[in-house]
């Protein structure tokens, strides 16, 4: 049944031309709708990100207050809020970079680059360095 549409492709141009009909939201970013897959992944990742915040949160209080270290004060102080800042920046990174991976999806970009990694890594490689450090110093 060459050339004959069948029920699906219409069914497919009926939701592109009403699609099309519509225009862009005037009240919504520009851009179309991306797959929900790729905002859904979007959305774990900045999940993930605020996890890793609220785990660097824990681990300042149990430094600061539940684990009974040996530690001189001043490298107590330096883990926690090295810890507390670090998860500061994420949490305050992690939602724009949400929104600029987002806006990129919509406008069929690449997607941006972003420094929060490298952030993390740094910190925490900092923070064991202060923690290894912090066994000898007192």
């Amino acid at each position: 049944m060459a050339g004959r549409p069948t029920t699906e492709g219409a069914r497919d141009i009926a939701d592109h031309t009403r699609h099309a009909d519509r225009g862009p939201d005037p009240g919504g970013p520009p851009g179309s709708e991306p797959d929900y897959r790729f905002t859904l992944a979007n959305e774990r990742t900045f999940l993930a990100w605020i996890r890793t915040a609220l785990a660097l949160i824990a681990g300042a209080v149990a430094v600061l207050h539940l684990v009974p270290l040996d530690w001189h004060t001043g490298a107590k102080l330096a883990v926690g809020f090295s810890l507390t800042g670090l998860a500061v920046v994420i949490t305050v990174y992690a939602p724009l970079r949400w929104i600029r991976v987002q806006k990129a999806m919509r406008r069929d970009q690449p997607l941006p680059m972003s420094a929060l990694p490298v952030i993390t890594a740094v910190g925490v490689a900092l923070v064991c360095a202060v923690v290894l450090f912090g066994n000898y110093w007192s």
